[in-house]
């Protein structure tokens, strides 16, 4: 039970813990990374519809207006109608029914934001110990891969954005470092505040791919609102999966009191549920990377 004043509540006050010894972290299998690379650098491959990034292919527009012609696959669709056309005022007689447009893919940077469960419903601190340990692992994998990184810490009645999105893995280490432990377990504010940071991230950085990585044992009793904590939550869940907003939970409960309240609440968003047995798999770390595309 962690230290607090006499006058407070043991779920109202908050130990800093340390971390544990870091490790090559295995790629999880989920949306990140589909494009595998062996050597550091912007790790993900995705459609634009900008005239910037290398032509891949062709495609019937989408639009009226064509303003990325594709001139060899127009040409190709127009040449075996050339001979039932009329040729009078030019060599090449093409219709609007021939016309194509370039698909073009751009290698983009991802955002991974840790949202960190750090209240006593995850039972003794060395969960919290493992915790930090196995996020800092991946932190180094994503600063190698130059992927911008963000971490929220719920606990207590509230959520908090503790460090902003950056591509310092130092700055994330050190707001890791500094992240106290204890209290109630505001499930629903955590996924909320994470639902508003990645909504934020995508307007001032549409060309960076978002993913939330949720480390919790899914036990909320902290609501927003009127509704019962784990109702709210699995609604806000639901919105993650409605937006395609890409997500991993971690499972941080300890196996033998596991009651799949984390694998519950990664089945209503539709994303992958993995336990820190599987990122310290003997394969360690070919993903947490292989869900951004």
């Amino acid at each position: 039970m962690p230290s607090a004043p006499a006058e407070s509540n043991w779920w109202e006050g908050g130990d800093k813990k340390k971390s544990q010894e870091e490790f090559n972290a295995r790629r999880l299998d989920t949306p990140l990374d589909k494009l595998m690379r062996k050597t550091a650098g912007r790790r993900s491959v995705t459609k634009t519809d900008r005239k910037r990034g290398r032509y891949v292919q062709s495609r019937l527009p989408k639009k009226d207006k064509v303003t990325d012609l594709a001139f060899d696959a127009t040409f190709r669709a127009a040449a075996p109608y050339q001979r039932d056309r009329d040729h009078s005022k030019v060599k090449l007689a093409l219709r609007k029914s021939d016309l194509r447009e370039k698909v073009r893919v751009r290698r983009s940077a991802n955002l991974i934001l840790f949202n960190v469960d750090a209240s006593w419903s995850m039972a003794v601190s060395e969960r919290m110990e493992a915790t930090k340990g196995a996020i800092m692992s991946l932190l180094t994998d994503a600063y190698q891969r130059r992927d911008r990184v963000g971490l929220i810490v719920f606990h207590k009645n509230d959520a908090r954005l503790v460090l902003p999105p950056t591509n310092s893995v130092l700055m994330a280490k050190k707001a890791l470092e500094d992240v106290q432990v204890g209290g109630k377990t505001p499930l629903s504010a955590g996924l909320m505040l994470a639902y508003d940071v990645i909504k934020r991230e995508s307007y001032t950085h549409p060309d960076v791919e978002p993913m939330m990585i949720l480390m919790t044992d899914g036990a909320g009793n902290v609501s927003l609102g009127n509704q019962a904590p784990q109702v709210e939550a699995h609604n806000i869940a639901d919105q993650f999966r409605e937006r395609a907003i890409r997500s991993m939970v971690i499972n941080m409960e300890h196996p033998a009191f596991d009651q799949g309240l984390a694998q519950g609440l990664a089945d209503r968003m539709g994303s992958p549920c993995h336990t820190l047995a599987d990122l310290r798999a003997e394969t360690l770390y070919r993903t947490v990377v292989s869900q951004l595309k």
